[in-house]
Parts: structure tokens; sequence; C-alpha cells
């Protein structure tokens, strides 16, 4: 949402606040966050953290596998770290079965969203519901506006092309 606002860092105490975190846990999942090559962070008075990449290009389902582990219910279902279980015949296990269908019908639903549509859609159902706070919206038009004043005064080069 930082960047629907245009804002290219968040305070560590901003997010928490924001979130109602403990700084310290947060700081804790940030730092995993920023090794792991989700985030980037800047240090100093105004500093903060920052996507690594584009939000569109982070699925939520790389960051659910990366902070809680595999996706599947049991390990012999798992695709990223399988392991054997004790059943005699794993090929025709039902239980098996079923658990890689529980494993597939997660993946295909977080891999087919990223992180800035999951910002969009937060945000849309937030101003749906008028929850988002008058301020946020001014920021976000001001910067908008800022923006359409900065390209308007660029001087535009005639085009003598024929």
């Amino acid at each position: 949402m930082a960047h629907a606002l245009d804002r290219p860092l968040v305070p560590l105490t901003a997010l928490a606040e924001a979130q109602k975190i403990p700084a310290t846990f947060l700081e804790q999942i940030l730092i995993e966050l920023r090794q792991a090559g989700f985030l980037a962070s800047t240090r100093g008075k105004y500093g903060g953290y920052s996507l690594a990449r584009p939000a569109g290009e982070i699925m939520i389902g790389e960051l659910v596998r990366h902070i809680d582990g595999p996706l599947a219910p049991i390990g012999c279902a798992s695709v990223t770290a399988y392991e054997r279980c004790s059943c005699p015949d794993e090929e025709h296990c039902g239980l098996r079965l079923i658990m890689m269908d529980v494993r597939n019908a997660i993946s295909n639903v977080l891999d087919r969203y990223s992180l800035a549509h999951l910002a969009e859609v937060t945000l849309q159902h937030l101003r749906r519901d008028g929850l988002l706070p008058p301020v946020v919206e001014l920021i976000r038009h001001l910067n908008l506006a800022t923006r359409a004043k900065a390209a308007a005064a660029r001087p535009v080069e005639p085009d003598f092309s024929i």
C-alpha cells in the first residue's frame, strides 16, 4: 500500500503502529524478508523498508511458502519438502491423493495473485467501506496532482516526422 500512496519507504515504527504489532516482533519478520530478497531497507532518520522487487512480481504463494513452509498438509503430498510416509502403498493411498488435491488447490490460488493485487483489493475494500482515512486519500491525490503538474511542465519537443 505504500506504493499506492507513493511512499518509497515505510518506517518500521509506522508499520508496527498501523498493524498493532510490537516493533521488536515485526523487526524480526522484516529482517527475515529482507534476507530472503523480498524487502530492501535503508537505515537512518528517514530510513525504512521497501519492496526489493516490483509488487506485481512477488506472488503470494512465494511469500507464504517462505514464511510458513510447504503448502501441503502432509509431507508425502509436498512438492518442495517431500517426506515418505509410513503407508505401505503410497501411490494408491487415498489420504495422500486427497492431500495432493488440497495442496494443488491452495497452490493454484496463492500462485495466481501478486502482492500488487493483494494491495489493490485491500485498498478497494477500504474505500468501499469508507475506512480509508481521508488523509491517506488526500496524500494520494496530492501525489498524483504533483506528478501531473510535473508532466505538464516538461517541454514538448516538436514531432517533425512525416
